[in-house]
This record gives structure tokens, C-alpha cells and sequence, in this order.
């Protein structure tokens, strides 16, 4: 089993409670999990590096033999930062959905609201991630700023072994402010998946994710430490699992199993 552990959130639900778990928590959270039978962590966000005790996290994970996973910008990865992580971390997810400066501001994709990582950039922190031996991932959210690009030349450049493609999806009192200048039709992301799909050629798993397929397909857990769903297209809670125990909590939410396995979930990790 698999699960995607989120500890800093963009946008705060009108129901989620003010105090977000503490280390100690966080880490009993992960012994659960663990014990429990997921073999797998991914710690996203928001961005999930400004969390202090991350590398903790990591850890405590691996101790468990989980495999481990961070979804990131990339604004904070350096080699020191790296360094620390003892050899911890198995993947990184790097966020890039375009390397257009002007696109990256007009979707917030830039340090401090102004200056965003160049190409250049991209691929000296790539080359970072591979000479620590992490296995890298690419994700890039398609939207109405960047859904008729062709993004092959970055891509064969970065060399991911895998490439994920996600339909900008709308998230009932989550993103209702400005998903309306991002949303894409089905047909205009299958129309970017068909242009940049030649990069399997070169031995990269191109993995894309339509907003149905990402409906019930992941077990995911909140900053308060809370499994939901986005079933209904809006964000549903489960009781705090520390106070329920696992089987309960879980119990309350609504996974798909078959959605997992239709949108690739399974691979070698």
C-alpha cells in the first residue's frame, strides 16, 4: 500500500482544525501507517522541505523499510540538504510544469512571487538529485498557461524515469478562487499528453493522470494528521487517526483500488 503524507498545505479547509500535528505526532503517525502495512510514503504539499523536521520524517520512514518520496518545487534542494538525508530518501517528484519565466510567474511558480528557476536551474538541481543516487520523477500540471507546449526538450535533457502528467483539477473550497483560469478541457490535456509522449522512446515513463483518474486513487493523509478523499470533488475527512487508529480512519474514506492500479500506481518502486 501506498500513501500521500501532506504536511504544508496551499489552501486551509473551512473544517481543518488551527494546529497542525508536531514532530513527536508526525513520527507516531508514521510508526501506524507502517505497522499498519503501507510500504510506501509520499510527503507533499504545498511545499514539504519548509517542514524543520522533514529529514526526521524520511527517516523514521526508512526505518521502517518504506520506500520514501518527497514532491517538491526544488527552490530548497541543495547538496547539503541532500547530504543530510544519510542516503534516506528513494525518489523525488520535481514539480516543473513549464521552464517559461513569464508562465511560471503568471502560475505562481516563482521564489518569492519573483524570480523563477531557470532551465539552467532546473537541470543543475537535477543533476544534484542523481549524483546522490535518488530516483527522480517529473510532474508537471497541465493547464490553460502551458497545456500547448512542447516540453521533449527539457524532459530528454532531465532524463526522469518517469514523467507524470496531471490534469489541473478542481477542488471544491480548495481552489475555487482561481481554477477557473487554469481549467483545461479533457481533449486539450490528451492533445499535450499525444505531443510529448515521444519521449518514451527514450526510455521514459510518461504516466498521465486525467482528472477522473486521480478522483479516489490515492490514500492521502492531511497536515493534522486526518486521512480524505476527493470523491465527491471536494475534500472529505476522516477522524484524527492517532485518536481512531488506522483501520477506522481509513475505513471512512473512500479509495479505489482499481482507479490505482488504472492510473499506473503500481511500478517498480
Amino acid at each position: 500500500m501506498w500513501v500521500l503524507l501532506r504536511y504544508i498545505s496551499r489552501c486551509k479547509a473551512r473544517d481543518e482544525p488551527s494546529r497542525y500535528l508536531p514532530q513527536e505526532s508526525c513520527l507516531l503517525l508514521i510508526d501506524q501507517i507502517a505497522e499498519f502495512g503501507f510500504e510506501k510514503i509520499n510527503f507533499a504539499g504545498g511545499e514539504p522541505t519548509l517542514c524543520p523536521w522533514l529529514p526526521d520524517l524520511i527517516a523514521r520512514a526508512k526505518e521502517h523499510r518504506m520506500v520514501t518520496s518527497i514532491v517538491t518545487n526544488g527552490s530548497r534542494i541543495t547538496d547539503q540538504w541532500l547530504d543530510a538525508l544519510n542516503g534516506n530518501l528513494d525518489w523525488i517528484g520535481l514539480s516543473i510544469d513549464t521552464v517559461d519565466p513569464e508562465k511560471l510567474k503568471r502560475l505562481g511558480r516563482a521564489i518569492a512571487g519573483k524570480i523563477p528557476i531557470t532551465e539552467e536551474g532546473y537541470l543543475n538541481i537535477i543533476g544534484e538529485i542523481k549524483q546522490h543516487e535518488i530516483r527522480l520523477k517529473i510532474n508537471t500540471v497541465v493547464n490553460s498557461v502551458n497545456w500547448e507546449e512542447d516540453f521533449t526538450p527539457l524532459i530528454q535533457l532531465a532524463k526522469p524515469e518517469r514523467w507524470k502528467l496531471f490534469q489541473v483539477l478542481h477542488v471544491k473550497g480548495q481552489n475555487d478562487a482561481y481554477i477557473d483560469d487554469f481549467a483545461i478541457t479533457t481533449k486539450q490535456f490528451e492533445t499535450y499528453v499525444q505531443r510529448n509522449c515521444i519521449v518514451e522512446n527514450d526510455g521514459i515513463s510518461v504516466v498521465p493522470e486525467n482528472n477522473e483518474a486521480m478522483t479516489e486513487s490515492y490514500v492521502m493523509i492531511d497536515p493534522t494528521g486526518r486521512f480524505y478523499d476527493n470523491a465527491q470533488g471536494f475534500y472529505k475527512y476522516s477522524d484524527p487517526i492517532l485518536r481512531v487508529g488506522v483501520e477506522k480512519a481509513l475505513a471512512q474514506v473512500s479509495i479505489d483500488p482499481e482507479r490505482f492500479r488504472q492510473r499506473g500506481g503500481e511500478y517498480d518502486w
